[in-house]
């Protein structure tokens, strides 16, 4: 093993410039994946947040069955709970809210229908539900923030959908530049590998360093990676977390340590995958 070990550095070392590149990019690619993982992380703690305040509003007619739309209301999809509020217990919110509301009630009587609340599963079912819910006899108008519900949901899936876009990309640009890297130091000991050959050398015996060599720019790549994101992770969330407390920015432990650790240990296998799969094409092209 100490002398696949020495081999592997002696390629890394004579290929300095494939392997700069490769550490590069791979790190890179790291830094992106674990910035849109924390960025999506965080979203869908913000999305969990808007789950419990976004509610679906059904004003009832007068004459409508208010027992029997919520039955159907509650069997809908997407439907997490559903409540119906007499016109009254509108009315005492509102006042509670707005002690000027009892003074018009008192002229013009209780302007306020009896409402159905609606809580959905997802914050993405908002827009369908409330669809759903206005198609329903009895039912005369259905409010749910649309103006505010909506454009939070579409800017929040095109921020995830962009990043991970971004590093579907670097990933592929990643894995080129691991086989180009694997490739050129192999071509650089075709002799040597010849020579192994024809003494009998196995394939595993040949492919061992490469794949050592992966596995090395896999780990060091990680380890950059993790020594920028996690620092600067952390400083840019106390810094969200002073200028604006409304948003729940993850920084628990038990939560940040595990998805680190998805990303290095990502970050090692991408490196085993590439050297494995460049030593496979190399050796099956000599043959």
């Amino acid at each position: 093993m100490t002398y696949h070990f020495r081999q592997a550095l002696l390629a890394m070392r004579g290929n300095l410039t494939a392997t700069l590149g490769t550490l590069t990019t791979m790190t890179l690619t790291l830094l992106m994946l674990g910035g849109v993982l924390l960025l999506t992380l965080n979203v869908n703690r913000t999305l969990e947040g808007l789950e419990s305040q976004v509610e679906v509003a059904a004003f009832l007619e007068g004459e409508a069955d208010g027992a029997a739309l919520l039955r159907q209301v509650e069997a809908l999809p997407g439907v997490r709970e559903a409540q119906l509020v007499p016109s009254e217990a509108v009315l005492a919110e509102m006042t509670r809210d707005y002690p000027s509301t009892a003074e018009a009630a008192k002229l013009v009587g209780n302007p306020f229908p009896d409402t159905l609340r609606v809580r959905v599963g997802r914050v993405e079912d908002s827009r369908p539900v409330a669809q759903a819910v206005e198609r329903l006899p009895g039912v005369e108008d259905v409010e749910y923030g649309a103006g505010y519900v909506d454009q939070a949901v579409r800017t929040l899936t095109t921020v995830r959908a962009a990043g991970y876009g971004l590093v579907a990309l670097l990933f592929a640009g990643t894995l080129l530049s691991i086989l180009n890297a694997v490739r050129v130091a192999m071509y650089a000991r075709r002799r040597e590998i010849s020579v192994m050959r024809l003494l009998g050398a196995t394939r595993g015996f040949i492919r061992t360093p490469h794949v050592i060599e992966g596995v090395l720019l896999g780990t060091l790549s990680s380890a950059l990676a993790l020594a920028v994101l996690a620092p600067g992770y952390l400083a840019l969330a106390e810094r969200v977390a002073a200028f604006a407390p409304v948003f729940p920015v993850v920084r628990d432990q038990g939560t940040l340590l595990p998805l680190l650790g998805a990303v290095a240990m990502l970050g090692i296998l991408t490196g085993l995958a590439g050297s494995l799969f460049a030593t496979q094409r190399y050796l099956r092209e000599l043959e």
